[in-house]
């Protein structure tokens, strides 16, 4: 009888090839698994989760660690979703650094580090169109720590031609397909943790908050307010669910799309105090609030 083949059945455990081929295993799957929190030690992390995520068109100035040739501005998307360009606005260079872009980038936070390095000494009329980020430095060693971003959100995306009295036809026409399929945004203004953004999306708006502490923290602390009744924007406000993106949690709350976005200013006030509140409880959930959390867990978003 024939000798049964030992081809295929693997290393054995403990041999040197076995190391080999967990060592290898290991490798390719921090590879492909996702950066927990890319944009985690700045400041504005909550807001370029935002910006990268889910709002359309805005920009905002820079505040970088060590000098700059030029003015840098943080972009929503470029034409083509390229990293980043420099061109020339009112006699001075201005470089325009996006958060969205093709194809994604395996760590988002390194490649931002990366094109806002290039594009603090590129000149006018440059273009970055691949981000290398095998060397990129930690994102808190380019951009200011502690700055957050003041953030303007442009109604269209006629900012991409601003200055240009002859753009390309093919920009103009991207242009006007963007123009198309904008949706009307804000960012609201108040004394809050975290980044609360407003965005129409249709049939109806939402509140989507992005939060900066540990997801099952927000969880619990939202399973507090909602049992105490608490979980709400107001009147015309529903709590829908959550989503989680780039390590972060953004609790999603529907809204009344016939009210304006600032009307919702005071009772996102009052909600912030509430999860913050709950937030610095170091209690036992009780049984209603674990049902909550439960609940909570249950409902995840998808954003359209």
């Amino acid at each position: 009888m024939a000798k049964k083949s030992k081809r295929g059945s693997g290393p054995r455990p403990g041999s040197n090839r076995a190391e080999r081929v967990a060592a290898r295993k290991e490798r390719q799957a921090q590879e492909i698994a996702p950066v927990e929190r890319p944009f985690a030690g700045v400041a504005a992390e909550c807001d370029l989760v935002a910006l990268r995520s889910f709002v359309a068109s805005a920009t905002a100035d820079l505040t970088l660690v060590g000098s700059s040739a030029n003015t840098v501005r943080l972009v929503t998307v470029l034409p083509g979703a390229g990293p980043a360009l420099v061109r020339e606005e009112n006699g001075t260079s201005v470089a325009l650094v996006a958060l969205q872009t093709e194809p994604e980038p395996a760590d988002p936070g390194d490649a931002l580090s990366v094109a806002i390095e290039w594009a603090a000494g590129a000149e006018a009329g440059e273009t970055l169109t691949e981000v290398d980020a095998s060397q990129a430095k930690a994102l808190p060693d380019i951009l200011d720590p502690t700055a957050s971003l003041d953030v303007t959100v442009q109604k269209d995306f006629n900012w991409w031609i601003e200055g240009q009295s002859d753009p390309a036809p093919q920009i103009v026409q991207m242009i006007e397909q963007a123009n198309a399929a904008i949706r009307p945004t804000a960012r609201l203004v108040g004394d809050f943790v975290g980044a609360p953004w407003w965005v129409d999306a249709g049939e109806r708006a939402h509140v989507r908050w992005v939060r900066p502490e540990d997801e099952d923290d927000v969880m619990a602390a939202l399973a507090r307010v909602h049992a105490a009744g608490g979980l709400t924007l107001g009147e015309g406000s529903r709590f829908a669910g959550s989503f989680r993106t780039h390590g972060l949690l953004v609790p999603v709350f529907d809204l009344d799309r016939e009210m304006h976005h600032q009307e919702w200013t005071e009772g996102a006030e009052k909600f912030n105090a509430a999860l913050n509140e709950a937030l610095a409880s170091d209690a036992e959930l009780t049984s209603a609030e674990r049902r909550s959390r439960d609940g909570i867990r249950g409902r995840q978003v998808t954003l359209r």
